[in-house]
């Protein structure tokens, strides 16, 4: 409630530690502290969108540095977060898309940075978003394991 969407957001400045920034600090460290690993890459899509939405914002405003920051932080997210979690072996065909699609997005990203291309930042928030849609669908059960959407049939 008091935390930001995702440990990814922006950094509280060492000047603007008012106490709510603090008590936000507080809140994401203990939001990653105590996620499963379903709530984690939760929280890195979130975390991807926020900062997808900060540098447009600092893109319209024409704040270049600010704006390199937040498409890094979100290329780092993809590449560091989502893209590092991969299992080819066990994900097989599905993991070996999801790299393919990480490693797009990071390449749009980088041209949207050096660019200002907003319709860039537009492009990768389209192929993200069933990502998370997807994601957020999956309903962890309660001993920490993906309950899947499959039915077995019974003979």
């Amino acid at each position: 409630m008091y935390a930001p969407a995702s440990p990814f957001s922006r950094p509280i400045p060492a000047g603007d530690r008012s106490m709510s920034g603090l008590y936000r600090q507080v809140g994401v460290e203990t939001s990653i502290s105590s996620a499963s690993p379903h709530q984690l890459v939760k929280l890195l899509l979130d975390g991807f969108f926020d900062a997808v939405a900060e540098s447009r914002g600092h893109m319209r405003k024409k704040d270049i540095a600010a704006k390199a920051q937040s498409i890094s932080r979100a290329i780092r997210i993809v590449d560091e977060g989502l893209k590092a979690s991969l299992d080819a072996k066990a994900g097989g065909e599905l993991a070996n898309n999801l790299h393919g699609l990480y490693t797009y997005v990071c390449l749009r990203l980088t041209q949207a940075n050096l660019g200002n291309d907003e319709s860039a930042l537009d492009e990768c928030v389209s192929l993200m978003e069933p990502i998370r849609e997807a994601w957020s669908a999956i309903t962890p059960a309660s001993n920490g394991e993906v309950v899947r959407a499959t039915m077995e049939v019974r003979a």
